[in-house]
């Protein structure tokens, strides 16, 4: 018989979040102290999740790499306070972030994140474009990429734009290109072929 851990009747740190790890199937994320449980995603978000992070490796300097699905603290409260963890599709970090976790356990902190890739699921839309968005900025991760993989597959590239939060310049199809925080070309019609 497995016992599945339970978590605390309090609103959570993110050290309590680490120490219990997975609750159940699918995957756990950490809003404000309270635990968010999300279902696992279908195939299609997956293979395409896969095929950009290999066109992103492609593209990364020296010492820069994409992990997939990785929590990330996105320091948003004191360590002793509630807080707030997400877990996106791709994160772009430097090398240097995974050797620190390696080393030192822990998670990659928003702090050390470059990019953050979040792919539409049928349940996200909302989470993606307006929870996340405003997280995201409010953790000052620089760059922020929403994937639609509906035909025809679109990416929204949202860049820090000071006190205003993320700032875009619409919504593109076919290829994606950008030159900051690298140069990149995203063929986006590859990423469900």
């Amino acid at each position: 018989m497995t016992i599945q851990p339970v978590a605390p009747p309090h609103l959570l740190t993110v050290a309590e979040y680490l120490e219990i790890g997975e609750i159940e199937l699918g995957y756990s994320e950490l809003v404000e102290g309270r635990l968010l449980m999300s279902p696992s995603p279908a195939p299609d978000h997956n293979r395409a999740a896969f095929r950009m992070a290999m066109q992103l490796e492609r593209n990364l300097p020296a010492g820069v790499e994409v992990i997939p699905d990785m929590d990330v603290d996105l320091e948003l409260a004191p360590s002793d306070a509630p807080g707030t963890v997400r877990r996106p599709d791709l994160v772009v970090v430097q090398q240097d972030a995974r050797l620190r976790v390696r080393r030192d356990g822990g998670v990659i902190r928003a702090s050390e994140v470059l990019v953050v890739v979040e792919l539409l699921s049928p349940g996200s839309r909302r989470t993606d474009y307006v929870h996340k968005r405003g997280e995201y900025a409010d953790a000052g991760i620089p760059h922020y990429w929403i994937v639609d993989i509906a035909e025809p597959v679109s990416l929204l590239a949202c860049h820090l734009a000071g006190e205003f939060g993320y700032a875009d310049g619409g919504t593109v199809t076919g290829t994606f290109t950008a030159t900051a925080p690298f140069p990149v070309e995203i063929d986006l019609d590859a990423l469900l072929g």
